[in-house]
């Protein structure tokens, strides 16, 4: 069983913006994986991220590490025995599972035993700014169904309520990627049930959210940067009410599975995440999406140009990519 690996970085611009707690991004920089066996190529993508201490020159390198046995045959369980969560692992597992589905001519959908995919509900993210122009960008997307707001600890009320005035009937997520503290938490609990938010995610410092044990609020709060794979569950009980599963975090498809039946049978409720990259990206995660509560895959939407056959917006669905995109 002989192999080629080809692996790259890419930077991808994007039509605005995208604005955090932690900063902006004005292009999303993604590696690649091309895997190709007899005459069939799988291909992965996977967004290298700062705050989990990766860099595009780190994924790299811990992709070549495996370069000779990936190309000797290794598969999708002995590569998560040699790398850790994250973006490198994620590609890779992405180009094995794409690979394996084009070799046994058995889409993915059919190998986790699941009907074909169809368009579903995401997130529409505005990104930080004044409370004038988050309301400007909710204008923009008036008809979504589900919206996810940016904010920080800098009066996140205002901007949360700018959102709702535009878009009155969507259900929201508010996202301050760790920025608040207890006593902000707290303070803002009132707010957020007249703006009838639905999920407020990662609030605090995924190493300060001990302070979780003690509070009680009608909003759930949703684990991300603090839950990545599933040996994280443990500990994320009695904190947290619903965890995101991102593939880049989890390393992969491969570990996502498994963490999504592992989190309802700790009792968690589910949302699926995405870092800003393309379809190639996204495609093994709608695989989870299908699963989950809450869906957040508008990452692809955020570029100047996607890959051909991607996913595409129709009435505030996700459409899935064309057939033989990924994984079929």
């Amino acid at each position: 069983m002989l192999r080629e690996l080809h692996v790259r970085h890419r930077s991808l611009s994007l039509k605005a913006p995208f604005r955090i707690s932690r900063g902006v991004k004005h292009a999303a920089d993604v590696v690649t994986v091309e895997l190709s066996q007899a005459g069939c190529t799988g291909r992965g993508e996977s967004v290298p991220y700062g705050r989990y201490g990766e860099t595009v020159a780190s994924v790299l390198d811990e992709m070549e590490t495996l370069r000779k046995n990936l190309c000797a045959g290794m598969g999708r369980d002995e590569l998560q025995a040699r790398l850790p969560p994250g973006a490198a692992r994620n590609a890779l597992d992405a180009a094995l599972w794409d690979l394996e589905s084009r070799l046994d001519h058995v889409p993915v959908w059919a190998r986790l035993a699941r009907p074909p995919h169809s368009p579903i509900t995401t997130a529409l993210t505005i990104s930080l700014d004044t409370p004038q122009e988050m309301q400007k960008a909710a204008s923009r997307i008036a008809g979504a169904r589900l919206v996810k707001v940016k904010v920080n600890g800098e009066d996140p009320v205002a901007r949360i309520e700018a959102v709702r005035r535009a878009i009155p009937s969507a259900a929201l997520i508010v996202d301050p990627n760790e920025s608040w503290t207890i006593d902000i938490l707290r303070g803002v609990q009132p707010a957020l049930e007249r703006a009838s938010v639905s999920l407020v995610e990662q609030p605090l410092p995924a190493d300060a959210d001990d302070e979780l044990l003690e509070f009680s609020g009608r909003i759930p709060i949703c684990a991300d940067e603090a839950c990545h794979t599933t040996a994280d569950l443990p500990r994320l009980q009695n904190r947290y009410q619903a965890v995101n599963i991102k593939l880049d975090k989890t390393g992969g498809l491969t570990e996502a599975w498994r963490l999504l039946r592992a989190a309802r049978a700790h009792g968690f409720r589910i949302m699926v995440g995405c870092m800003v990259g393309s379809s190639l990206g996204i495609a093994p995660a709608l695989e989870v999406a299908r699963e989950a509560e809450f869906v957040d895959l508008d990452g692809p939407l955020w570029l100047e140009n996607d890959l051909p056959g991607g996913v595409s917006l129709q009435d505030g669905l996700l459409v899935p990519p064309s057939p033989g995109f990924w994984g079929t």
